[in-house]
């Protein structure tokens, strides 16, 4: 994917300096540059790159109001007015990719001289921190089964007092056992087959998956303001820039989630009654954080027409890109470690001997190390799979028997009426 995708677009007069005039056009906004188009002839009057903004500014002054101004490397400066919908929102997703921009820089040209090992290294870590945050997501799956094995378990012994309770009524009154059918708790035996740990972990224990900067609106679009976007094993949270929790959505209660483009998405979650709790969020971490989404909410999950260019990034299936992922890393370990020359080239032979190997020793071992940590997480989802279909099948048949025995006591207490 393309990282210069345009992110907003918004209607603006634009001072043209050399004639001394406004004109009228649109203001667009891409991960990577800021320029404005004319609406009379399409023309580009300006197109810079967010890397060579010096300063952005609110600015005012007895001729022009609400207008935003943008100082360029070279001194040259940029007017912006009549924004809609207004002055601050434009401002605040600007001045967000701007400034996640320059906090991403110097990173970027730290990594600038990047060998092919240390590429394949970053691809597997990546590889890697995908399969611990879904690993936890199933960790978490796994907690709320047991709580349904349980909840059930708990059913089961309610139906046996509402048992003991319907034979007692349709006893006979001069009948001398009665009292008998009563048992303390400590006489009512667990179901056979059925394994459930004996605790979960405090629901107050919250793993949090990712956290990113963003720019937040409420209902309608007008009203922005800088937060944050943290992701939870069991919902979402979001906080405003002095860290105070604005919402807080539970992994069931959110409805739909709509990803308008690669760094705008909208949080939904219904009520009947009374209005829903819609968010939207914008933030240049957001291309991070959606695949996460994906995993935590595949079916709620909804891209747009602007976002279908996130699809079209991954039309290869899981299965090859890990296929592929593992052919290059085998390929360039195998390069590295048993680097043959071809037979009757002697030239070759020296310059494949002058020539730095594919892989370093640290890169051979720090692939390896990662490769090993995946194949224990693998291993252990298999596992952890393993145990939540014999779960299932354990909830499953608790439910059948549940549903016998409430039909069963239905009948009963219509035969007593």
């Amino acid at each position: 994917m393309s990282r210069d995708v345009c992110i907003h677009t918004w209607p603006c007069t634009y001072y043209l300096e050399p004639e001394r005039r406004w004109v009228t056009g649109q203001l667009s906004l891409t991960s990577l540059s800021l320029r404005f188009v004319t609406d009379s002839t399409g023309e580009t009057l300006v197109s810079f790159p967010l890397s060579s903004i010096v300063e952005i500014k609110k600015e005012a002054s007895h001729f022009i109001f609400s207008s935003i101004t943008v100082l360029e490397k070279g001194h040259a400066k940029h007017w912006f007015s009549s924004l809609r919908p207004s002055r601050n929102v434009v401002f605040s997703i600007i001045e967000h990719f701007w400034r996640e921009l320059l906090l991403s820089q110097p990173a970027a040209d730290a990594s600038a001289p990047r060998t092919r090992g240390k590429e394949l290294t970053g691809l597997m870590a990546g590889s890697q921190k995908r399969l611990e945050d879904t690993a936890r997501v199933l960790h978490h799956q796994g907690q709320q089964l047991d709580g349904v094995m349980r909840g059930l378990d708990k059913m089961e012994s309610d139906l046996e007092v509402a048992d003991r309770l319907l034979t007692e009524l349709e006893s006979p009154a001069w009948w001398p056992f009665s009292s008998k059918l009563w048992k303390t708790p400590s006489e009512t035996k667990p179901r056979e087959g059925v394994s459930v740990k004996p605790s979960c972990e405090p629901f107050g224990k919250e793993e949090v998956l990712i956290q990113i900067p963003a720019i937040i609106s409420h209902r309608t679009e007008s009203h922005l303001k800088p937060g944050r976007l943290t992701v939870l094993v069991s919902g979402l949270e979001i906080h405003d820039s002095s860290s105070l929790l604005m919402h807080r959505f539970e992994r069931e209660d959110v409805d739909d989630i709509k990803v308008h483009s690669p760094y705008e998405i909208s949080i939904r979650q219904r009520f009947i009654g009374k209005p829903d709790v819609a968010y939207r969020l914008i933030s240049a971490k957001m291309p991070e954080a959606i695949p996460i989404l994906e995993v935590q909410f595949s079916k709620k999950m909804e891209l747009l027409e602007d976002a279908l260019v996130l699809r079209s990034t991954r039309t290869s299936s899981p299965a090859e890109k890990s296929r592929s992922v593992w052919h290059a890393a085998s390929g360039l370990m195998g390069r590295a470690l048993h680097r043959e020359p071809p037979a009757g080239d002697r030239e070759g032979t020296a310059l494949l001997q002058m020539s730095p190997p594919a892989l370093s020793e640290a890169d051979t071992q720090e692939l390896t190390q990662i490769l090993r940590r995946m194949k224990g997480l693998a291993l252990e989802a298999e596992s952890e799979l393993e145990r939540q279909d014999e779960a299932l099948d354990g909830v499953a048949a608790a439910v059948d028997r549940a549903t016998l025995t409430i039909d069963k006591h239905n009948r009963r207490m219509k035969r007593l009426t």
